[in-house]
């Protein structure tokens, strides 16, 4: 168990260094148009002729699916067929830019009402009551203005989380310079770790390895514990002002995103010590459930199978607290899957497709909770098995 080289300067293929050096990289006309055929053919199959889609404060993936803006305030768009998209954001200020990256939609500020000026193109547009659905996470104000002009609004966020689950080749490639950037963050917790940085200078560490090639944070959940007096089974979301020790273990989880398309990797580390027999057998657990779950993960497999191939887990005598895998890549999708002896709220009851990303991260842990690992990194389910996006080792390493 050694360290491993300093990261290599970042190289990406051919036809994603194009990508990733654009001003503004945008995804081709052909693919922005088969996402609005998508879009289109949801209204047709639900019976509807408009779509109000919307975000805020980053949260809310469809409007960059749809427009290529990132949302920063709050953006609120309509979308008929055959008509452009317009769209409005908040604040005045963001919207010179937003018109910039969002080409092929009617950019403006929203004024005092986003929602509003969005109902007000779409009674322009003639729509009908009970004929308007919506994407996105809209408040209860925003929903009541509405469905005041229009009746009932279909809500289709469950249909088009469906659609995202599937991954174009397009989408794959950005997803891939986001592993890139998130590989870039691990490997810098590993070779800038030393006793005596806190937890709040190792987030530091983590974003100065792609905050400079353009990657912006997502997540770095980082834990550390003493091994030999253990208090912390799994990274917590908000770092602790704590310094880290000779004999700690050091665990992370790691998300940096290329324009909201990002990687996904989970590490542990020790620190100037070999791992205890506890955890040894708890990283060895973790590592073994990774490959019987990447063994049966495939398309045509079904997520019950997912969550007894990690029953090697419960037969170690162990438990997770995080969830064993999830979808990733537009958000957190489906299938969120537990294991046995913590079980997911839902196992869906449909199989794995080709071109879905997941994410398998067993979290093992001991049943009282107090020692953890955590393991693993985002996939691509194809036809005959998973495909890695992420070149950081796998391993349990003293550093």
């Amino acid at each position: 168990m050694t360290r491993h080289d300093q990261p290599a300067n970042f190289t990406l293929p051919e036809h994603l260094r194009a990508i990733h050096a654009a001003e503004y990289p945008r995804f081709s006309d052909t693919e922005m148009a088969r996402r609005r055929r998508a879009i289109e053919n949801l209204l047709g199959e639900s019976d509807l002729d408009h779509l109000v889609f919307c975000g805020a404060n980053r949260f809310g993936s469809v409007v960059q699916w749809l427009t290529g803006w990132p949302v920063t305030t709050e953006a609120v768009g309509a979308l008929t067929p055959g008509e452009a998209d317009a769209m409005f954001v908040q604040h005045v200020n963001h919207a010179p830019l937003a018109q910039k990256i969002a080409t092929q939609a009617r950019v403006a500020w929203g004024g005092a009402s986003s929602i509003g000026a969005a109902i007000g193109v779409l009674e322009r547009r003639g729509a009908a009551p009970d004929r308007v659905g919506v994407i996105g996470p809209m408040t209860f104000e925003q929903h009541a203005m509405l469905a005041g002009k229009f009746g009932a609004v279909k809500n289709l966020n469950r249909a088009y989380i469906r659609l995202r689950q599937v991954k174009s080749e397009e989408e794959i490639d950005w997803m891939r310079i986001g592993a890139a950037l998130t590989d870039r963050g691990m490997m810098a917790l590993r070779d800038g770790l030393h006793a005596g940085l806190s937890e709040r200078e190792l987030g530091d560490v983590v974003e100065r390895a792609y905050v400079p090639l353009g990657g912006t944070t997502v997540i770095h959940f980082i834990g550390a514990t003493a091994m030999d007096s253990p208090r912390l089974g799994v990274p917590p979301q908000f770092a602790a002002n704590r310094k880290v020790a000779q004999g700690d273990i050091v665990f992370a989880e790691i998300s940096a995103a290329f324009w909201e398309h990002s990687g996904q990797v989970l590490r542990s580390f020790t620190l100037g010590a070999e791992p205890t027999p506890l955890y040894r057998d708890l990283h060895a657990t973790a590592d073994a459930a990774f490959d019987a779950v990447a063994g049966v993960l495939k398309e045509g497999a079904m997520p019950r199978e997912v969550v007894e191939a990690a029953a090697v887990i419960e037969r170690a005598g162990f438990t997770v607290i995080d969830d064993l895998l999830h979808g990733y890549g537009g958000g957190y999708l489906p299938p969120v899957l537990g294991s046995k002896s913590r079980p997911s709220a839902h196992v869906p009851d449909e199989p794995f497709r080709a071109g879905m990303i997941v994410v398998i991260q067993p979290n093992v842990v001991t049943k009282d909770g107090k020692a953890g690992v955590q393991t693993g990194e985002m996939v691509l389910v194809t036809k005959t098995g998973i495909e890695p996006f992420h070149a950081v080792p796998r391993g349990f390493l003293q550093v």
